[in-house]
């Protein structure tokens, strides 16, 4: 295992790979810096959930990818990037850091966390890059302004759907967005005998997300379920609807 971490943070281990592949997979994984393996820590012993470390590299590679400056995504402004579920700032710090030109905005409606993680992101140099957005995250979504040429959520998972609506009109056309849990402990592909409500929300979320009209999506079957999707086009709000 990764120094730090706790098999814990996918809820069960080996809940989506043999174990075989698992220990593979994690061997593949360049090392991390000592204040990530400190957070990592931190989240194991307190029972914060954060991403888990392959997560966390899918996110800096869409960051890099994604979050340049220029058009089409920013219309020449510095790229902007959306976190719902900032914790301790775990996915802030590493947006930030695969990013170095954008800013990103990400919410937490706990400012005990919100204060942890700045604590983090001031050690790790990036705290000037990042605004800390104190709300339960559909409101706070009200007060953020976009465009964002990325959003990554990872909050109360019976909200996805209505975070997903909230995004979509402060999204880049050509702009993407990231889940995590999609999977849910794997209880969204086989449900427990006692319905998990979280489970249901995703279960129904899934195939919301793989037929919206506004997105070209997959769920990846990395940490404990990873949904992309790619804004393919305006939706009917931006084009001065409703019709």
């Amino acid at each position: 295992m990764y120094p730090g971490y706790d098999a814990a943070m996918k809820h069960r281990t080996c809940a989506i790979l043999r174990p075989e592949q698992e220990r593979y997979l994690e061997r593949l994984q360049p090392p991390r810096d000592p204040l990530l393996v400190e957070m990592e820590a931190y989240a194991a012993e307190h029972d914060v959930p954060i991403s888990d470390p392959e997560v966390g590299r899918r996110l800096e590679l869409l960051a890099a990818a994604v979050a340049r400056p220029g058009p089409p995504l920013s219309g020449g402004a510095p790229p902007r990037i959306l976190e719902l579920g900032t914790a301790i700032g775990y996915g802030a710090l590493l947006l930030a850091r695969a990013a170095p030109e954008a800013r990103v905005v990400t919410i937490d409606r706990d400012p005990a966390m919100l204060e942890r993680a700045r604590g983090y992101l001031e050690r790790a140099g990036v705290a000037d890059r990042v605004e800390l957005v104190e709300g339960e995250a559909l409101e706070a979504l009200e007060r953020v302004e976009g465009p964002f040429a990325l959003a990554y959520v990872d909050a109360e998972k019976v909200h996805y759907r209505r975070y997903l609506d909230h995004i979509l009109p402060k999204l880049a056309v050509g702009g993407m967005v990231a889940f995590d849990n999609l999977l849910w402990k794997g209880w969204v592909a086989e449900p427990p005998e006692e319905e998990d409500e979280a489970a249901g929300a995703l279960r129904a979320f899934n195939g919301y997300l793989m037929i919206h009209p506004q997105l070209r999506a997959q769920v990846l079957a990395i940490g404990d379920g990873f949904g992309l999707a790619t804004k393919t086009k305006p939706t009917v709000l931006e084009m001065g609807g409703p019709f």
